[in-house]
């Protein structure tokens, strides 16, 4: 899979954990949010850390005019590092605690919205196939070293039980992924 189509599945993956999350706070469901929170944090630390050891380096020096969103989305990960810390450090039954994971998605759903209307286009230009698929590996590889599931984890799981995750975990956009998209985003557990 190339390095694009992967850190696209990342963000679905959130964005079906941020639905989920949403719902268990109006539900006053402290215990699922706790859990979702906790995986909203393991994600976006894995993704975060890909991204700044790997793709972004490629794609500044692949292209000059796109440092500067290079340099944007370094900064929005900062401050998603630096609430992520400040939420480890609350209980979630601190009010803070759930004010700050509200602020937390607003920001990664202000930066993977970006990513992907600005950044990846100009990164797909910048790269031909063969060059973002070997960047995908080495993105896919490194999860792995950070204990992430990745695709091979999954690809064991039939198409019907890959939807059936999908829906479970209110993954956006899953009725019309292929199912190499499917093994991407869903998380196997």
């Amino acid at each position: 899979m190339d390095a694009i189509a992967l850190l696209t599945a990342d963000h679905n993956r959130v964005r079906g954990l941020f639905t989920r999350f949403q719902a268990a706070e109006e539900e006053k469901d402290t215990a699922l949010m706790l859990e979702l929170g906790a995986k909203i944090v393991t994600e976006l630390e894995v993704h975060t850390t890909i991204e700044e050891e790997i793709f972004y380096p490629a794609v500044k020096q692949a292209d000059e005019e796109l440092k500067e969103t290079v340099d944007e989305g370094i900064e929005e990960h900062h401050v998603a590092d630096t609430l992520i810390q400040e939420i480890k450090q609350l209980s979630p039954d601190d009010d803070a605690w759930a004010a700050k994971m509200k602020v937390l998605i607003e920001s990664v759903e202000h930066h993977a919205e970006e990513e992907e209307q600005e950044m990846f286009p100009g990164t797909r230009k910048a790269f031909d196939a063969a060059a973002l698929e070997d960047l995908g590996v080495r993105l896919e590889a490194r999860k792995a070293e950070l204990g992430a599931p990745t695709s091979a984890d999954k690809e064991h799981l039939t198409t019907e039980a890959l939807q059936e995750l999908a829906r479970e975990q209110e993954i956006p956009g899953r009725s019309s992924m292929k199912r190499e998209e499917l093994v991407a985003t869903v998380d196997p557990a």
